[in-house]
């Protein structure tokens, strides 16, 4: 007998802005959401912690081939910090590795130093986190035991924003830039009011262009794919691939150009300055990824079959 044909999903396109609950990871997020549009393929742009909430732009069909340019993208969050204690893991889910007594003026201090935090810095990785040392994430080295060395990386905090103060805790507004841990601020802040601290909430609420305005829950997709027309309803979520880079120049260019581009040709006599391009056929369709490298000339880099 023959091997049954292994089922296939549907050829389904777009961005998805699900508001991930706390608890699950990135990735189990993503299989979720996969499974219930039935979508061939799907990726996501950036990993949450499992206790983190908010913003998580899902990407299926042809819009995971713009997947990684959201990786590069500004984010901002909501954070909850607790001073005078440190965690092993930098927030609540770790255990309590040191308690120091917090300042009576914390209170007057913290937005000050706020302020002077803002800016480049340079951040040192958690241990419990995804980053790969030798194609290990370091949080499994942490789970064995062993301390690893990190390099420190710059980032920039291009906001930080104090929005509530409590007796021993306050939360903050952050937009920064990518590859910014929250958790390794919530440490830094400990340290600059000789206290220690650690993150106990965090909510995403941006993922530039993204914002929470078109965000949707796991529960109200669940509902979506029980009631009738369950495809349908689930596809009125997904926004256009294109709504990702909607901060590059459209190119609208004509059947023998777009031909061209798509076979890997170049186009000379472009007027494009450098750099990167939507092109759209004179249907308005987006049909490539396309890079002005030198002036005029513009090069495919990501060829779109969407439908």
């Amino acid at each position: 007998m023959g091997r049954r044909p292994k089922k296939r999903g549907r050829d389904v396109h777009g961005v998805l802005l699900l508001d991930k609950p706390q608890g699950l990871t990135a990735n189990q997020a993503l299989q979720r959401v996969k499974r219930l549009f039935k979508a061939n393929r799907a990726g996501h742009t950036g990993t949450l912690d499992p206790m983190a909430t908010g913003l998580l732009p899902i990407c299926l069909g042809e819009a995971t081939k713009i997947s990684a340019y959201l990786l590069d993208a500004d984010k901002a969050y909501r954070a909850q910090i607790q001073l005078g204690q440190r965690t092993d893991t930098a927030d609540a889910d770790g255990e309590v590795i040191e308690e120091k007594s917090i300042p009576q003026d914390w209170g007057e201090r913290v937005e000050p130093l706020l302020n002077r935090l803002e800016g480049e810095c340079e951040q040192t990785p958690p241990m419990y986190s995804a980053l790969k040392v030798d194609g290990k994430p370091l949080y499994k080295y942490a789970r064995d035991g062993v301390e690893i060395e990190r390099k420190r990386r710059r980032v920039v905090l291009h906001e930080l924003r104090l929005e509530s103060l409590g007796s021993t805790e306050f939360s903050l507004y952050v937009r920064c830039s990518k590859g910014t841990y929250i958790r390794s601020l919530a440490e830094d802040i400990g340290e600059a009011l000789s206290c220690g601290a650690h993150l106990t909430a965090l909510r995403r609420c941006e993922v530039a262009p993204y914002d929470t305005s078109h965000m949707v829950s796991l529960e109200t997709l669940q509902t979506l794919s029980e009631g009738e027309a369950s495809l349908e309803a689930l596809d009125q979520h997904l926004l256009p691939v294109d709504t990702a880079i909607t901060d590059w120049p459209k190119l609208v260019l004509n059947r023998t150009e777009v031909d061209r581009l798509e076979m890997g040709q170049a186009l000379g006599g472009m007027s494009c300055s450098v750099g990167w391009y939507r092109v759209y056929d004179q249907s308005d369709q987006l049909k490539l990824l396309a890079e002005c490298e030198e002036t005029s000339v513009l090069r495919p880099r990501r060829r779109l079959h969407i439908a």
